[in-house]
């Protein structure tokens, strides 16, 4: 498979292509798969978005700076990313993750970018993946209003909803799906006063219900 189109919206060429690979690999294809690289990958990534949220937000406290760091961080938004990267048409998976759509799945996604992160360091160093990490998380990072971000999603819809004297929404399971090692969620978020249904998928309920609440929220603000 050809990877110069992702190396290329990574902005980063590899000198060992093997890494990439790697980092692409699931363990459903292989035992020489990304799971270690993910692993290291995790940890480049949490520094790299503390030092980002340090030098932006100077007069946040510690912990409302561990609370955005894990917004930015969590598998939803690593999904995004990755989806931007278009990353799950490069990855190699095992006929079963195949047929069950395993290159769209959050999971799968937010795993692969973590390794592809951790292949990196290896291939060239910090500065080099903080470089693609910035690069990639710099639209987010400007976006960032701490104030309304260290709000949960279904906080904010709910107090949005208080404010314009509505009844407040409810969650409903749509939808459990996948192996017991890679669990998801469908949860409906509906506003009947206002005619709004989203859906929201994570590994958790609980995650799938501030998706859900987030696209709501997004809604609300657009009508």
């Amino acid at each position: 498979m050809r990877v110069e189109p992702l190396e290329r919206a990574l902005d980063y060429h590899f000198q060992r292509p093997q890494l990439l690979k790697q980092a692409l690999t699931h363990r459903s294809f292989s035992a020489d798969n990304n799971e270690r690289l993910e692993f290291l990958g995790d940890s480049i990534l949490n520094m790299v978005i503390a030092m980002a949220l340090y030098q932006r937000f100077g007069s946040l406290r510690e912990g409302d700076m561990s609370r955005l760091r894990a917004q930015l961080v969590r598998q939803d938004a690593l999904q995004h990313v990755a989806e931007l990267l278009d990353l799950g048409s490069f990855l190699s998976l095992g006929e079963g993750e195949l047929k069950s759509g395993g290159h769209r799945r959050p999971s799968i996604l937010a795993d692969a970018l973590e390794a592809v992160f951790g292949a990196i360091y290896l291939d060239a160093g910090f500065e080099a993946v903080k470089r693609v990490v910035d690069s990639l998380y710099a639209e987010k990072l400007a976006d960032l209003d701490p104030e309304r971000s260290l709000k949960d999603p279904k906080t904010s819809l709910q107090e949005a909803l208080q404010a314009r004297r509505l009844p407040l929404p409810q969650y409903a399971m749509a939808d459990e799906r996948g192996e017991a090692h890679a669990r998801e969620f469908e949860v409906h978020c509906v506003i009947d006063s206002l005619k709004i249904r989203t859906a929201g998928v994570g590994a958790t309920r609980r995650i799938a219900e501030q998706l859900a609440a987030a696209a709501a929220l997004q809604k609300l603000e657009l009508a």
